[in-house]
Parts: C-alpha cells; sequence; structure tokens
C-alpha cells in the first residue's frame, strides 16, 4: 500500500518528530506539568505571530476561533465591514449575520485580492465601523491579501478593530501582527503549523481587549475574558488539547532546527515559485496574479482539454497524488496545490513529475519534463553557491 501524497490546503501532512511528541504520555491540564508546556510552548509561537501578546490557544477548529473574535468584540446593532475575496471570506460575513450584527461586504472577484485604494474607497463614507475582519491568505483562490496595507488603511481611514483570519497562511508567511497594527489574529493548527486539527491560536491587541472588556454578547464557550484570565496562569479554561500542544512545542523546534522563521517563510515563497513557474511551463493557467500569490497554496486552472475530476481522480488512484478541487463557482474549474507546513522543494518536484505523467495518461501535448526543469530552475537558482 502506497503513502497518499496529500498536497491540500489542509489538513496537510505531520513531522514524524510531532507525531512523536503527540505520543506523550497523557498529563492532566492542572498540573505544574502542563503550566509549564503551556508557558513555554505560547512564547516560542510569539515570533510566528510577530507578538508581543499572549498567544491563547482554544481547543477547536480555526472557525471557533473566528466566531470568538466576532462575538467577544461585538455588541447588538454595531457595524463591521468584511473584505471577502473567496469562500472562507465570508465566512466572517456568516457569522456577523448570524448575531445580527450589520455587514458592509466588501467583496472581490474570485482570483483578485483587496487592494489598499478597494478598502479606502469603501470605509470613507461610513462612519460607524466598529471593526474590519479580513482573511490574510484565501484558500479557495490563493490569493495572499495585501494585509500590512490594508491594516494601515483601517488606522487612517477609521477608528475600527481590525480582525484577521491567518487561518491557512500563518506559519508560511509573514506576519507582523504588533508592528501592522493588527487587533486581532487567528490560526489553525491543521495548515502551516503541521498538526492535526482540532486547536486554535490567537493573539490580541491591548486595544482591542478594552473593547472585549466592555462588550455585552455573551459567549460561555468562547469568552475571550476567561481564556487570558487562565492564560495567566498557564491553563485553558475548559479541559485542553493537551496532545496537540505537546506537538505545538515540537513545531516550535523544528522552526528553530530549519534556522528560524525567516528561513521556514523563505521556503515556503521558493515552494510558491516552484509550483508557479512549472505551470507556466507546462501551459497551465493559474487563478491568481503573480503579485498576489499564496506562499501556501496555488490555485490551478484545469489543463485545457481535459475533464478535471477525470484528471484529479486518476492522480489519486494510479499516483497517489491528492490534490484539492475548486469551491463555490470553482468547482471543477480549478484544482488546489498546498504547499505549506511539512512540505520541502523536493516534495513539489515529486508532485510536478507526477502530474506530467497524469498528464501524459491523457495525451496532454507539452514536451515531457519542462515543468520538472522549471521548478528545479527555480530551486537551483535560489541555492546557487
Amino acid at each position: 500500500m502506497y503513502p497518499n501524497i496529500l498536497r491540500h490546503p489542509g489538513p496537510t501532512p505531520i513531522p514524524k518528530k510531532v507525531q512523536l511528541a503527540m505520543d506523550h504520555d497523557m498529563i492532566s491540564h492542572r498540573t505544574e506539568e502542563f503550566v509549564q508546556l503551556y508557558r513555554e510552548t505560547t512564547k516560542r509561537v510569539k515570533p510566528i505571530f510577530g507578538t508581543n501578546q499572549e498567544i491563547l490557544l482554544i481547543p477547536s477548529g480555526g472557525t471557533a476561533a473566528l466566531e470568538a473574535a466576532v462575538v467577544n468584540i461585538l455588541s447588538p446593532g454595531e457595524e463591521v465591514v468584511v473584505i471577502t475575496v473567496g469562500a472562507f471570506g465570508n465566512y466572517f460575513v456568516s457569522i456577523c449575520e448570524k448575531y445580527g450584527f450589520k455587514v458592509h461586504k466588501l467583496e472581490k472577484n474570485w482570483g483578485d485580492a483587496c487592494t489598499e485604494e478597494d478598502l479606502i474607497q469603501f470605509l470613507k463614507p461610513l462612519s460607524n465601523v466598529k471593526a474590519v475582519f479580513a482573511t490574510y491568505n484565501e484558500t479557495s483562490t490563493g490569493i495572499l491579501n495585501p494585509i500590512e496595507k490594508l491594516a494601515e488603511v483601517v488606522r487612517t481611514y477609521s477608528d475600527a478593530l481590525f480582525i484577521v483570519d491567518g487561518v491557512s497562511c500563518i506559519g508560511g508567511a509573514p506576519a507582523e501582527m504588533d508592528k501592522w497594527g493588527i487587533d486581532i489574529l487567528v490560526t489553525g493548527s491543521q495548515k502551516a503549523m503541521m498538526l492535526p486539527p482540532g486547536l486554535s491560536l490567537l493573539s490580541i491587541s491591548e486595544k482591542a481587549w478594552r473593547v472585549i472588556e466592555k462588550n455585552h454578547t455573551s459567549s460561555y464557550y468562547l469568552d475571550l475574558l476567561s481564556y487570558r484570565d487562565w492564560a495567566e496562569n498557564g491553563m485553558t479554561p475548559n479541559t485542553s488539547a493537551i496532545s496537540l500542544i505537546f506537538g505545538l512545542s515540537a513545531v516550535c523546534d523544528l522552526i528553530e532546527e530549519e534556522g528560524g522563521f525567516s528561513q521556514t517563510i523563505a521556503r515556503h515563497e521558493l515552494m510558491k515559485n516552484m509550483v508557479r513557474s512549472a505551470m507556466k511551463a507546462l501551459s497551465i493557467g493559474l487563478l491568481t496574479s503573480d503579485e498576489y500569490a499564496s506562499p501556501t497554496i496555488t490555485a490551478i486552472w484545469a489543463p485545457k482539454g481535459l475533464e478535471l475530476p477525470l484528471f484529479l481522480s486518476h492522480l489519486k488512484q494510479k499516483y497517489y497524488l491528492d490534490f484539492a478541487g475548486g469551491l463555490g463557482h470553482l468547482q471543477g474549474k480549478i484544482f488546489r496545490f498546498g504547499h505549506m507546513g511539512y512540505c520541502f522543494p523536493s516534495d513539489i518536484l515529486q508532485a510536478v513529475s507526477l502530474i506530467e505523467a497524469g498528464l501524459q495518461d491523457f495525451n496532454y501535448s507539452f514536451e515531457p519534463g519542462v515543468g520538472v526543469l522549471a521548478a528545479q530552475r527555480v530551486f537551483l537558482d535560489t541555492h546557487r553557491m
């Protein structure tokens, strides 16, 4: 039985070191051993977020942390702006509408980023916006929004909080929460953080905490004030995802072993460039422009003349290469190549080679090896002595 070559945008492959760490004997979440683990691990995660604020850990999927960000800062009747450039940007819309908040939706075509000019023009006529929500990396389209510039726009043209969904890129893309002026930054465990699903990580600015302390929308399990109070004692208010936190500590080890987080970011940028160069060499279209392309996932149009679902099924059944399909109106039109977390240039070369094999099976017209060569050249140019 061959192993599945998982190149999805999440969940992603788990490093052996992380798996072994999660096999640690179970401990209680109300012991000094856990307190030490919690405090040391959350401290080590701070550079990944680019913050000096505390990292809070919620035993949940990333969506729960997004909901926590919404419900803890907004009171009934308040207005928000939600920037959406794809399926996951609409998560914030759905959450806000579920609670009855007034949503101003800044919507871009799937495949386009939200620029600072887009946001300036959208904010100008609005005067009562309490928060602006944005997706840093849109998993459905492979767009990386210019979050640093958008944060500056929010600070300049409003008094709103800036809340960012970083679920599919934190751990693989630059993040400077404090420097950029992000008020709440959220991620999940199962993507670039190289863990199984089940753990959310978020950090909150002092400005946001002041708003949360005055908020009138109630929540029990997602009460961030409770998480803050318990974090001061090195714990979570409810049962912690203990095994995942052991794994998170091992993730921090791996990042340090790679040479620090800047090297992890550089690896993701390299893999993005390898994938994009390979697809261009194979005359296969890319959904996004190079300027706003994600370092963790690439959205790729169906090769011309091929029925995409059949092609993807063939790749998985014959070559064990597993890609994600498109979402929404892009279903059946694009596939999504995940290259985040426990993924390396050699994995890109393997996947491109197998894509080429599949293309030959479908009599797609191209020069065999041209995609692999293009990706290899990007790698060699980056590592040339």
